[in-house]
């Protein structure tokens, strides 16, 4: 059983018998199958086949299926030692458990992004939920998010605040907007917003977007919605004071 024929057939019947389930009849670009599709691997294929050593189990994908029959594992039990067997079988196990051990690492990555994507869509549903039909929109919903009904400040006096504020900062970079809410005083985060946007349109603040996943967003609240992106830092122009 030396020649390559031979060597090709006995590696294929191994691998079929360590498998639970039908395997392709030939290599695809994955690597799974029992034969490499080479002239040598399809005429090894043919004569398993032949001698009714591996019996057809219909097609995936236009791919050829195929299992070990029993006439297959006696031959293969009559050319290597069991040891051969086994060592095969362990090798396949092995393989597997590094392929299930990456499906469930995909698996938990993508539930923990899907869990995050909830906590920062529920909000905001809720909101569009409590709009009335032809409101504002999601314009709307992102410049009313968690506004209070309390008492509005002069929106000079804000926007003045506003720059005050970034006027301190300035030597530490772009300023989080959760930071600038809290050291302007604003009285809600919806005039805050309108603050901002104003002082943009002015020419006086730069509004820088953020830029990694939307559920990595530590305060999602203070967040701003300009065009198509979400703004969450500020800067202060030069000479943009008012």
């Amino acid at each position: 059983m030396a020649d390559r024929s031979s060597q090709l057939l006995l590696q294929a019947l191994s691998r079929a018998a360590a498998e639970a389930s039908a395997v392709p009849l030939f290599a695809g670009r994955g690597g799974l199958g029992l034969f490499p599709a080479t002239a040598a691997g399809k005429q090894a294929a043919q004569r398993c086949r032949d001698e009714g050593y591996l019996l057809d189990a219909g097609e995936q994908g236009g791919a050829p299926l195929c299992v070990l029959s029993d006439k297959g594992r006696t031959y293969l039990l009559g050319q290597l030692s069991p040891r051969e067997v086994l060592e095969d079988f362990v090798r396949v196990l092995e393989a597997r458990e590094a392929q299930a051990a990456q499906l469930i690492a995909q698996a938990r990555q993508m539930q923990a992004s899907l869990e995050g994507l909830r906590q920062q869509i529920a909000p905001v549903l809720d909101r569009v939920r409590q709009q009335p039909a032809g409101g504002a929109g999601l314009n709307g919903v992102f410049k009313d998010f968690h506004e209070e009904a309390t008492p509005q400040p002069d929106p000079a006096a804000l926007t003045r605040s506003v720059v005050e504020a970034l006027t301190r900062w300035v030597n530490s970079g772009d300023c989080p907007l959760p930071e600038l809410f809290r050291q302007c005083g604003a009285a809600s985060i919806g005039t805050f917003h309108d603050a901002l946007r104003q002082l943009e349109a002015d020419g006086c603040v730069y509004l820088h977007p953020w830029t990694a996943p939307l559920y990595a967003i530590p305060e999602p609240a203070y967040a701003l919605l300009v065009g198509h992106e979400i703004a969450y830092y500020a800067s202060l122009k030069q000479g943009g004071s008012r």
